[in-house]
């Protein structure tokens, strides 16, 4: 991958390594599949959308960073 940018590349780069990452969970709201960011019991953020038709990509609720109740089930 080639990367042409003005960026000083410790910007470009920042965070890359970084072991303290947000955690993640894979949940099923509606029958799309998505990863989110918990931000509060049964609140998160979305990062993206993983098993979707291509219509929800045009979803203004579904985009990346929006906000979305969500149920975890501990087994």
């Amino acid at each position: 991958m080639t990367l042409h940018t003005i960026m000083p590349l410790e910007l470009v780069l920042q965070g890359i390594h970084n072991e303290e990452a947000e955690p993640m969970h894979e949940v099923t709201v509606k029958g799309i599949k998505m990863q989110v960011v918990p931000i509060a019991p049964g609140m998160g953020k979305i990062v993206r959308l993983l098993d979707c038709s291509l219509h929800d990509y045009l979803n203004p609720a579904l985009m990346p960073g929006a906000l979305i109740p969500y149920h975890t089930f501990e087994e």
